[in-house]
């Protein structure tokens, strides 16, 4: 079973200004005393709307594309 890919919050660049938390359409985040955590990850739809939220480039939501042939 593979795990499922969430964006990656850098706690060291996050200035807890909790716009990840008031903006995530699901409710997939929580504001703890060390920043952002997800507190249900599963929830998560990877909308990438925390990453574009964030002011200070602390979230990241990498994509792959994978071509078929």
């Amino acid at each position: 079973m593979t795990e499922q890919k969430r964006p990656q919050i850098n706690l060291a660049l996050c200035d807890r200004c909790g716009a990840c938390v008031e903006g995530c359409p699901v409710d997939a985040l929580v504001m703890t005393e060390h920043g952002p955590e997800f507190s249900s990850p599963l929830t998560c739809t990877y909308c990438t709307d925390c990453e574009g939220l964030c002011p200070v480039g602390a979230i990241r939501a990498p994509l792959n594309v994978v071509w078929e042939t």
